[in-house]
């Protein structure tokens, strides 16, 4: 297994941490914190496992109020509460819908962080079976990590293996990763 330095920070930056936090206080504010943040990782499923909903989101072409319609009507057929309906209408709003995962992503590592736990983002070629994600558990409190919230998406791009990112340290064992070292390691020999 490959152990790499890497900034945290996405290709957000902060946009995707203010609207987490955005959503995030309004739910706690409101008394509806959990309800909320089962209707987020639902959400978050969603996208996970869907390539037709990740396109959509990352269509710019749309304009602002077609991609509200969509998002609205795909929100209530989904069944979220009306504070994650809003919350979905507002991003597509500010054409943002693109950056929607990753808001998603700030909302449940925001929520970890402020129970104590650390949070694993991993990337996998295929979704995680349950013994995968124990086993996986296991591992990360072996490293280290006893309270880890974990975060999945499904990269097909990986081949297989997958990818674990805690906090800045990387653990890379897909098939994409080792290509990549080889390449690098055969660019140096020559």
């Amino acid at each position: 297994m490959t152990v790499t330095q890497v900034p945290q920070m996405g290709p957000t930056g902060g946009l995707a941490q203010r609207y987490a936090r955005a959503l995030y206080d309004y739910a706690s504010e409101q008394g509806a914190l959990s309800d909320v943040l089962a209707q987020v990782q639902g959400l978050r499923d969603a996208i996970s496992q869907s390539a037709d909903l990740r396109t959509f989101l990352a269509d710019s072409r749309l304009d602002a109020h077609r991609s509200s319609e969509v998002a609205g009507a795909l929100t209530e057929k989904l069944g979220f509460g009306d504070a994650v309906r809003r919350f979905v209408g507002v991003i597509a709003a500010n054409r943002r819908l693109a950056d929607l995962a990753a808001i998603l992503d700030g909302v449940l590592a925001l929520d970890a962080s402020l129970r104590g736990e650390t949070v694993a983002e991993i990337r996998s070629a295929q979704p995680l079976t349950d013994m995968q994600r124990s086993q996986l558990q296991a591992r990360l409190a072996e490293a280290g990590y006893s309270r880890v919230s974990m975060i999945e998406r499904t990269d097909a791009s990986l081949i297989g293996g997958m990818t674990v990112r805690v906090g800045s340290t990387l653990f890379d064992t897909s098939i994409a990763g080792r290509l990549t070292r080889l390449q690098n390691a055969m660019k140096g020999a020559a």
